[in-house]
């Protein structure tokens, strides 16, 4: 399973740094949603996958028994669902902004804030 994980994080990556390096505003934002989807599996794959044993020490035990489910990567990936969230939202209102001005999503068409009023 995680070898399968790996495969699609590097293919995510890969399809994001495609989309990123586009001269288009829209691709920009797909490449950078793509980005933080492969960064997400990549802390789950690097978090080591267990299932059906929680992080919960019985009740007359002491210490948990191996193996069990690291809560820690399941909530840096939902801080970084957030986080990515509203950089996305962020960065799609200063691109419809920017298309408002020069009625365009080409990025080298942008070569100067003089006009933006």
């Amino acid at each position: 399973m995680e070898f399968f994980l790996s495969i699609l994080t590097g293919v995510l990556y890969t399809a994001s740094f495609y989309m990123m390096l586009r001269r288009s505003m829209v691709k920009l934002i797909f490449g950078m949603v793509l980005f933080s989807h492969a960064s997400n599996l990549l802390i789950l794959t690097l978090g080591r996958l267990s299932k059906g044993n929680p992080p919960i020490i019985p009740e007359h035990a002491e210490l948990l028994t191996t193996p069990y489910a690291d809560p820690l990567p399941q909530a840096m990936i939902l801080t970084a669902i957030v986080i990515s969230f509203g950089i996305q939202v962020f960065a799609i209102v200063l691109i419809r902004r920017a298309y408002e001005e020069t009625g365009s999503d080409d990025l080298d068409k942008l070569t100067s804030t003089d006009k933006i009023q």
